[in-house]
């Protein structure tokens, strides 16, 4: 399996790693810690260094509650980091925006992947994406981002999000975009309980029925809180055992923080999958 990335063709025949790098004053695990460009390229090196073969450059917080960024001020967070990173490391650059403006002006300095929490349903998203030779992630999400957290709600979590998906692959191969330029992401804490989370993880495999790529988003995310009681950044041994499962499940990319860490379980996991 292989995903085209602009100029660059990832290799998803195994599962690899795509490395966080938040340019937020306010994600709710490492908010602050990159906001300054030069340490921000300095861990997009050391990512790439311990294994991640995507770095994944946001600028807006989509934590619930999360006040919104406007266009200019994301630009001018991501921009330089995305030129940067794109210049001196080989590895596809994904962009994290919803907005077309931040799309095309990421694509034009490097980016080569466009990773939307809204699957391109923004107006202008989907043309803005398709005018590009990127690859494109599609994840599901109930609500909004300051909102998505009250009282979500799905009669069948598994069989809506896999709809939704569905729906989502079919619109953007119409609207020009090869399906081997799409990933699909269940959107693991995005409107869901932790119980959601849990049957969406379960079920991954239905997902992967949809012949291409999943992504899995389950680092140090609030479901490990609930289970754990522990804050964000002590969760990196339940981020390490829900890696492992989504692996097991079929996911073929792990948006991890810690990437050395995950790196080595990929490899376990994969190791098991190719054994048996």
């Amino acid at each position: 399996m292989q995903l085209l990335c602009g100029d660059k063709t990832l290799d998803l025949t195994r599962p690899c790693v795509m490395g966080v790098l938040n340019v937020t004053p306010d994600s709710f695990s490492d908010g602050g810690r990159f906001f300054d460009v030069g340490r921000a390229v300095e861990h997009a090196h050391r990512m790439v260094e311990q294994g991640a073969l995507i770095i994944d450059v946001g600028g807006e917080s989509t934590r619930p509650g999360a006040p919104a960024v406007d266009t200019e001020d994301e630009l001018r967070r991501v921009l330089p980091v995305i030129r940067a990173v794109a210049l001196k490391l080989p590895v596809p650059v994904s962009v994290d925006t919803f907005k077309p403006d931040v799309m095309r002006a990421a694509v034009d300095e490097g980016a080569t992947l466009i990773n939307d929490v809204r699957a391109l349903q923004s107006p202008g998203a989907l043309a803005a994406a398709a005018s590009t030779r990127t690859a494109i992630c599609l994840m599901h999400m109930q609500g909004e981002p300051r909102t998505m957290q009250i009282e979500p709600h799905y009669d069948d979590v598994v069989a809506e999000v896999r709809e939704f998906l569905k729906r989502r692959l079919e619109e953007c191969v119409r609207g020009g975009i090869r399906r081997e330029r799409i990933v699909i992401d269940p959107g693991f804490g995005f409107g869901k309980t932790l119980q959601h989370n849990l049957s969406l993880l379960n079920g991954l495999q239905q997902l992967c029925e949809l012949g291409v790529p999943v992504l899995a988003g389950l680092s140090r995310k609030a479901m490990l809180g609930t289970i754990l009681g522990k804050p964000a950044d002590q969760r990196l041994y339940g981020s390490l055992a829900l890696a492992t499962v989504a692996v097991l499940k079929g996911a073929r990319i792990i948006r991890a923080h810690d990437v050395a860490e995950t790196v080595d379980v990929v490899k376990v996991a994969a190791a098991m999958l190719e054994g048996g």
